[in-house]
């Protein structure tokens, strides 16, 4: 079993990023945090697929992380195959995957 950290990225004005995908034979449990390093606010997105990106998939949409804030969301259960995509409105956002993965 690993945990820790199991993704990291700044992320790229209006471009989705896979942060974190669960290995073969794997489920996991994850937190994910949002920490908006600029002085206005951002918007940011973040969702849990299986294939190609859906709405159906999305977990937050366009929530406003304030300026020099975090927006975080826990314990994502997510089982093998699954990826953990993200996105920001703009630059200056960094995102974080931190949990914990188990043999399925």
């Amino acid at each position: 079993m690993s945990s820790g950290r199991l993704g990291k990225a700044d992320l790229a004005a209006n471009t989705d990023t896979d942060l974190y995908t669960v290995p073969a034979g794997t489920v996991a449990t994850a937190n994910v945090s949002f920490c908006n390093r600029t002085n206005a606010a951002i918007r940011v997105r973040l969702a849990v697929r299986a294939g190609a990106l859906t709405n159906a998939d999305y977990l937050e949409f366009d929530a406003e992380v304030p300026a020099n804030g975090v927006l975080e969301r826990t314990a994502i259960a997510c089982e093998a195959g699954e990826i953990i995509t993200v996105r920001a409105a703009a630059v200056g956002v960094s995102a974080v995957a931190r949990g914990w993965e188990e043999v399925a």
